[in-house]
């Protein structure tokens, strides 16, 4: 394949790669790394302070979740997304990763445009994307296409990981995990819930985003005693993998349709199987019984992880790396680029 100009449109709400919790834009990140790495022309589209081997095309210049004086963020997005488009001769292929702040911008150019559906999308979303139903898309699961069936989906390119990242551990600690946004689509409650039923340790590891806050403070935090059940809190690279590492079990109570989620993957990637609520890519990711088990409610999890010992742990690593890593992911993309290119 010959060696493409490709422009990779990442939002503007993290840096790329995130310093803490940032799941789009740590994918972002080894796609364009990857890529680079291949000898491709990259240019990433970004916050000032992202870190590339790519020419990185800057608007502004942090994350805009990190300025406290942004209070409208939707100009400099949008801003943000004109930079890519105006210079769409310069491109082979544009990747939007900004979901439907890009893909307006789609059908005004001749350079084919794909757009990654990271997310699931409330109602005045879809039918913009609804409109643009013609241009290409790429779902990262199965499941995730039963938002919007009737999109052009031209492939699903599940999300993959950075092996060489997460580190194996045959021997964990005795505690539970839980890492995600402190939110009731992800269900912190309930992995509370499930380890005072099995009388283990819970950590923690969140961030709360404003608009959770309540939410934190009302079924969260009454429960944490820095004992039992332990915050730590929004945590670096470093910090994540070592919990993931040293986990009996990440718990994943997930309430919401998952389009596909990274924590799982990035466990199983360190030899922690998870144990997780049946919704969404869930059953893509996961294999019941021998990376983890999927449940219906809390009662079977708390039954599940008093059968964790049952699970390999180097089941769930190879797991990963024969199903979610980076080399697959970027596979993935250059068949669909190349795809979109010669029509």
């Amino acid at each position: 394949m010959k060696k493409l100009k490709i422009a990779q449109l990442a939002p503007l709400w993290e840096q790329v790669p995130p310093k803490t919790y940032g799941g789009i834009e740590r994918v972002v990140s080894d796609l364009t790394e990857n890529l680079v790495s291949l000898g491709h022309n990259v240019t990433l589209f970004a916050s000032g302070d992202s870190e590339t081997k790519a020419k990185l095309d800057v608007t502004y210049p942090r994350a805009i979740r990190l300025d406290p004086k942004v209070k409208a963020s939707t100009p400099i997005e949008l801003l943000h997304a004109c930079r890519v488009f105006e210079r769409a001769g310069e491109f082979d292929i544009i990747h939007n990763h900004m979901g439907h702040l890009g893909i307006p911008f789609s059908g005004f150019v001749k350079t084919p445009v794909l757009t990654t559906m990271h997310s699931i999308f409330p109602p005045e979303h879809s039918m913009l994307f609804r409109h643009f139903k013609s241009q290409p898309y790429v779902s990262i699961s199965n499941n995730q296409r039963g938002g919007l069936p009737e999109l052009n989906y031209v492939a699903t390119v599940y999300n993959g990981i950075n092996m060489n990242l997460y580190k194996f551990n045959p021997k964990p600690k005795n505690y539970l995990l839980f890492m995600g946004r402190s939110s009731p689509l992800k269900g912190p409650h309930l992995a509370i819930a499930v380890a005072k039923k099995v009388g283990m340790k819970l950590i923690l590891a969140s961030k709360v985003d404003p608009g959770d806050r309540e939410y934190h403070r009302k079924y969260v935090q009454p429960h944490i005693d820095g004992k039992q059940i332990v915050f730590k809190g929004e945590l670096n690279d470093a910090q994540r993998v070592s919990l993931y590492e040293n986990a009996f079990a990440t718990l994943f109570p997930i309430q919401w349709r998952e389009p596909f989620g990274l924590v799982m993957t990035e466990s199983m990637a360190c030899g922690t199987p998870v144990v997780a609520l049946r919704n969404g890519s869930v059953p893509e990711v996961i294999k019941s019984g021998k990376t983890g088990f999927i449940c219906r409610n809390v009662q079977e999890m708390a039954k599940s992880v008093s059968k964790i010992n049952t699970i390999s742990r180097e089941a769930c690593r190879k797991h990963v790396d024969e199903n979610f890593s980076v080399s697959q992911m970027i596979d993935g993309y250059l068949r669909v680029y190349e795809k979109l290119i010669k029509k």
